[in-house]
């Protein structure tokens, strides 16, 4: 399987969020290490996996959306 791996700000520009958002708010709340990301060789350095991204995003329909519960941790219950 091709992965194609991007860095925070190329992620940023394909999804249309700041770097610093996806950093801050997303990494290790919605964007989990291992599945939507990877640290190589064990290093500082970053890299988003977009195929798996993709899919997480269109998971979410506008049906499930409309009856999503906002939560202050920032997650939702599906009510």
């Amino acid at each position: 399987m091709a992965c194609t791996f991007l860095t925070t700000e190329e992620l940023a520009s394909l999804i249309k969020y700041d770097a610093r958002t996806i950093r801050q708010q997303l990494k290790d709340s919605v964007l989990i290490e291992g599945t939507h990301y990877i640290r190589p060789f064990g290093r500082r350095k970053i890299l988003y996996i977009w195929e798996t991204i993709q899919e997480e995003m269109l998971k979410a329909t506008p049906r499930q959306q409309a009856i999503a519960i906002p939560m202050a941790n920032g997650g939702v219950c599906h009510g």
